[in-house]
């Protein structure tokens, strides 16, 4: 598997700058992005093969359009208050998962799955 490049943004900088630290110990690039439209120009520049968005910063309805608009992304979601609807309708937007923010474990392995394994293991 290749090295992935990965843009994250968060609710807040303090936030987005933690989670960034936390993983670049796991992708080749990790880019911090201050909002959608930041992270939608950063996907081309950085060559981002997974986006990690805060669903505080987008909702799902624009989660859906990045989804459309870079078709091979991985998205993995994040949110303070993940829970199971959330998480369900994160998945319905496209993306790959919904973590909570501090669960670096979770968001490495969403953002590693290739999108060939998610839908294999969803049939």
């Amino acid at each position: 598997m290749k090295p992935l490049n990965v843009v994250v943004s968060q609710y807040d900088s303090i936030s987005a700058e933690a989670l960034a630290t936390s993983l670049q110990h796991h992708f080749r690039i990790v880019a911090v992005a201050s909002g959608l439209d930041e992270v939608r120009s950063a996907i081309p520049k950085h060559r981002a093969d997974v986006a990690v968005v805060d669903l505080e910063t987008a909702g799902l309805d624009q989660i859906a359009a990045l989804r459309r608009e870079f078709a091979s992304l991985e998205i993995v979601c994040t949110h303070r208050l993940a829970d199971e609807h959330l998480w369900t309708q994160a998945l319905a937007a496209g993306a790959n998962d919904c973590c909570h923010p501090s669960d670096v474990r979770s968001i490495v392995f969403a953002a590693s799955r290739t999108v060939p394994m998610a839908r294999s293991t969803a049939a």
